[in-house]
């Protein structure tokens, strides 16, 4: 997380429902050689205390949760590249702003009995945003071409110990500095979801 306190400074509510929005992030596990990494949809709990996902059974974490694991969640939302121009006062240098929360706690293995229950409430959270579109469940699949798809997964759930955001929207700057730079965010930026941060940008 950056170290500057200006971009900190979000409530611990603002994370929660951010990370519970996004619900995608990418799970980290630390080991000997270089952190293990997996890319990872999760269901977040409205008090963010709990996070439940599955994991594919050959991913290499599976093999790790034998005993439950110190895990971080880096969940992402919208960067962009901001040009010192765009300021249009002296001395300025590049910078990139985005946002950004960590999930941090323990992981460990559910019994796979606890599965199906899982799948049912990630589709129905996901689809509940395609309204109107009938949702989509798993009582729409064959049982036995349902059961053979969840013998290569595994159940997880991490208990939430720590959440930590990053809200890097030039808050540093002086109210007309950073409206104009959000300006030339909306008209002009690249990066991911450049409309949406322009408008974080003028809303802080």
């Amino acid at each position: 997380m950056h170290p500057n306190p200006a971009f900190r400074a979000e409530e611990h509510a603002r994370h929660v429902a951010f990370a519970r929005d996004r619900a995608f992030g990418v799970l980290a596990v630390s080991t000997e050689d270089a952190p293990v990494l997996s890319h990872v949809p999760f269901l977040l709990t409205v008090d963010g205390l709990q996070a439940d996902l599955h994991l594919v059974r050959s991913n290499p974490i599976v093999r790790m949760l034998e005993q439950p694991q110190t895990v971080r969640i880096a969940v992402s939302g919208p960067d962009v590249y901001i040009s010192p121009d765009w300021y249009e006062i002296e001395d300025q240098v590049p910078t990139w702003n985005y946002v950004a929360v960590h999930l941090t706690g323990q992981l460990e293995q559910l019994p796979h009995d606890s599965l199906l229950d899982l799948l049912d409430r990630q589709s129905a959270f996901y689809e509940e945003r395609l309204l109107p579109k009938p949702p989509w469940t798993t009582g729409k699949m064959p049982d036995e071409v349902l059961a053979r798809m969840m013998r290569m997964i595994v159940p997880c759930r991490m208990r939430v110990d720590d959440i930590q955001g990053t809200w890097k929207l030039n808050q540093n700057k002086t109210d007309e500095v950073r409206l104009r730079a959000a300006d030339r965010v909306h008209a002009h930026g690249f990066g991911s979801e450049s409309e949406l941060l322009a408008t974080l940008m003028r809303r802080t």
